[in-house]
């Protein structure tokens, strides 16, 4: 019974195990991350086509297996025309994650896979979910632009087809592999909160876009994504690195965050941020414009020292600190970041969902139904007495 219960409430499940998974652990005291074994120091220098392979079939691919793997995706990169006309009649102000969020389950629309309960079906829908999501925020965000899509490359890999498809131009290779890192940084992590969403959509036995767009609405929310949309907005109003201290110093005495610091699991600093940090730096170098990294550097410079000082204790850096400038300097629109994240994240998000739908070849049938504590004692320890409509006494 729900009052014999002796696990704590309204925690937010922190510390409560709900599943067994292979696909990927999370360390926060120690700042390590895996991906089905394999630390994301090493997979780093993979691309994201390896580690889309890895999530969905469990081993990294030989060459030959990453070459057909990655031509795979590539055939599936169109989108059907019906969905393109309806991302027209959107509202050109609609967020791009709603849009995102929609679209996924129109993707489902045009699939036959969905009416077959399969692990074959499942991967393929995986694949062009996958395949299919860049293509999707790419179109978008130029027919909000009142620009015309640009169809996907049948050649390039899957970050610099991306950023083709947001500009119209074919991306420099150094542009395009720090994207191509920091989508396998962002592929996978475990029980966040839109990964669960997923998993409890799926524990349903619904089709997988119906549990991916829960995952991407999931992910929507400013307390899951969005945080390194709020650091670049952070960035652009400090603006100078001089300014740095004064403006942690003035927020944290105000009882605000600083984004892109501090975790839900992380003890210590995001093992993924000590990656991306060099990459925004040789970018802005790259530009000629080293201000955003300067000043990064500076807010968490400032930060952990403001943090030790007043507190005694450290603040970790995070994932999406240093993915703010990279994907300025990529150049990348702010309200874009959040659907980069969902278009690296698929892959995980996909992965659960096979790994809970299916034990070997057979669906599984465990569905999530966790208990409440009720707590709307509106009556008193009795149940409230019905009052016909007419007898009612006004409030």
């Amino acid at each position: 019974m729900v009052e014999d219960c002796k696990m704590p409430m309204d925690t937010g499940l922190r510390g409560v195990v709900v599943a067994s998974t292979r696909i990927g652990e999370v360390d926060g005291k120690n700042g390590r991350l895996l991906y089905r074994g394999y630390r994301i120091q090493d997979l780093a220098q993979a691309t994201y086509e390896e580690v889309a392979h890895l999530l969905l079939l469990e081993r990294l691919p030989s060459r030959p297996e990453l070459e057909r793997f990655a031509e795979e995706i590539r055939a599936l990169r169109e989108v059907p025309p019906a969905l393109l006309e309806a991302l027209r009649t959107r509202p050109a102000d609609a967020h791009p994650m709603d849009v995102l969020q929609a679209a996924t389950a129109m993707l489902g629309h045009h699939d036959p896979d969905t009416r077959e309960a399969s692990r074959e079906a499942a991967l393929r829908m995986a694949k062009r979910l996958i395949a299919r999501f860049p293509t999707v925020v790419a179109a978008w965000h130029r027919i909000r632009s009142g620009e015309p899509v640009i169809p996907p490359s049948s050649r390039l890999g899957h970050a610099a087809n991306f950023l083709y498809m947001l500009s119209g131009a074919e991306p420099d290779p150094e542009f395009a592999r720090a994207l191509d890192i920091a989508l396998v940084l962002h592929a996978e992590h475990a029980f966040n909160a839109s990964t669960f969403a997923a998993r409890e959509v799926a524990s349903t036995q619904a089709h997988m876009y119906a549990a991916t767009a829960a995952a991407v609405g999931s992910l929507s929310g400013p307390l899951h994504g969005g945080a390194n949309a709020r650091v670049m907005q952070m960035l652009l109003a400090v603006e100078r690195p001089e300014r740095a201290r004064a403006y942690v110093e003035a927020e944290l005495e105000a009882g605000r965050k600083i984004f892109g610091l501090g975790h839900a699991v992380y003890d210590v600093d995001d093992p993924r941020a000590h990656i991306l940090a060099p990459l925004s730096r040789t970018l802005g170098e790259k530009r000629g414009d080293l201000r955003w990294y300067e000043l990064s550097r500076e807010i968490e410079a400032a930060a952990k020292e403001v943090f030790r000082r007043r507190k005694n204790a450290d603040i970790p850096v995070n994932v999406d600190f240093y993915s703010a400038s990279l994907y300025h300097y990529l150049g990348i629109p702010i309200d874009l970041f959040t659907p980069v994240f969902a278009i690296s994240r698929v892959a995980g998000w996909t992965a659960h969902i096979i790994e809970e739908q299916f034990a070997g070849a057979a669906p599984k049938a465990v569905l999530y139904r966790p208990e409440s504590r009720y707590v709307g004692d509106y009556c008193g320890p009795a149940e409230c007495a019905f009052v016909p409509l007419e007898e009612r006494a006004p409030a």
